[in-house]
């Protein structure tokens, strides 16, 4: 069977800029926001989802021997967050070339020889062979102007991310949950994954993060994870005790030893 790589769009959506309170917001040629930044704050994440993104902090330490993958530049949120605190390499996967440049312009978007921005189609650069097994991390947020449901939700985009993220990485997906695409994308990404998949509830806007581990199986204790989300607090200001508790109470891990 025929799997279309994305849903139809324009060629390019053209993107757009509004602002309010001292935050800045992207928009691609309607009122859904694509992503926003406090100017006062640029490297500070201003929705729940895209703290929630960060949840992989919980059980992998920023890689040093191997790339953070973003793909979906939006207003850049997550590109900043990253370059702002780690000394992890990353690149970004943004097939609108329009999109770079408006960050770079309006949204403190800073391109150096640590942090790239690549014009590509997020399908093609997962399959491609080259991103083997390169990444320790990989964030994928990818919508359209609709900004509704996933442009990538095939089983085998899913299986690319996981193949970035092959020997060890954990994988973090935005997911609408009260679209259409839910449960096809769930069910994908299980398969992926084999099941080594947890969920944050939905958010408020209808956002709902999932994550999902590669590499060898994952076996720490509740004390371990306790104090891991302690650290993640302290050092990056996010809300990790609290992400802690709510997924483990949400996917069912009871217990003091828990595997991943």
């Amino acid at each position: 069977m025929t799997v279309s790589r994305r849903q139809p769009h324009p060629d390019y959506d053209d993107p757009m800029i509004s602002e309010s309170q001292g935050v800045r917001y992207l928009h691609f040629n309607s009122e859904w926001i694509q992503g926003a930044m406090r100017v006062a704050r640029p490297e500070k994440l201003e929705f729940e989802y895209t703290q929630q993104m960060m949840a992989w902090l919980l059980f992998l330490a920023p890689p040093v021997d191997r790339d953070i993958g973003i793909l979906g530049l939006g207003a850049g949120s997550l590109t900043r967050f990253c370059q702002h605190h780690f000394d992890s390499d990353i690149v970004t996967v943004e097939w609108n070339p329009q999109v770079t440049a408006i960050c770079e312009s309006a949204f403190a978007l800073r391109q150096t020889g640590s942090c790239q921005v690549v014009h590509q189609d997020a399908y093609d650069w997962v399959l491609d062979p080259f991103n083997d097994n390169g990444y320790g991390v990989l964030m994928v947020d990818l919508y359209d102007y609709t900004a509704q449901g996933p442009v990538c939700s095939s089983a085998e985009f899913y299986q690319g991310c996981r193949k970035v993220c092959r020997d060890l990485g954990v994988v973090t997906i935005n997911l609408f949950g009260h679209h259409g695409s839910f449960r096809k994308n769930i069910r994908n990404i299980r398969r992926a994954f084999d099941d080594r998949v947890i969920l944050f509830p939905e958010t408020v806007d209808g956002n709902r993060i999932v994550i999902a581990f590669s590499g060898p199986p994952l076996q720490v204790t509740r004390s371990q994870l306790q104090q891991r989300a302690r650290l993640v607090q302290s050092l990056y200001r996010l809300p990790a005790t609290g992400w802690l508790k709510t997924l483990l109470s949400e996917n069912d891990k009871g217990g003091e030893l828990i595997c991943f």
